[in-house]
């Protein structure tokens, strides 16, 4: 079964740093993309990096323009694994952290998207 777990998330004070790490496992054959999206209360989901895995795209990162500067997405292909270092963190930066992955299980190449449980970042002032 294929899933995606996440760790790091945490209390820190503003201007402080977290690491967050989600690893991928099961039987996966190739992944696409992996990533990081947070969701605030009374807020929707949003994007905050992701890092591409595929072809000429690969190592390809975008982040959401709250983020750039701040945040540095990173992955290790062996062990299936991607991070998100946060510098400078700001009270809004808090939010459920969640990683999503584009995952191909078989040799027909369809991607499926996995979400891991969430990690919580609070960033206090």
């Amino acid at each position: 079964q294929v899933q995606l777990v996440e760790s790091g998330g945490g209390l820190v004070q503003a201007g402080g740093s977290l690491r967050l790490s989600c690893a991928a496992s099961g039987r996966i054959v190739r992944i696409k993309h992996m990533g990081w999206y947070r969701q605030a209360p009374g807020n929707q989901r949003e994007l905050v990096a992701r890092i591409l895995s595929d072809g000429l795209s690969d190592g390809r990162t975008n982040y959401a323009d709250s983020v750039k500067g701040r945040f540095t997405i990173s992955r290790d292909n062996a062990k299936n694994m991607v991070y998100l270092q946060m510098n400078s963190l700001k009270p809004e930066d808090t939010a459920v952290y969640y990683c999503n992955a584009g995952l191909v299980l078989a040799s027909n190449d369809l991607e499926y998207s996995y979400w891991g449980q969430g990690t919580q970042v609070t960033v206090s002032s």
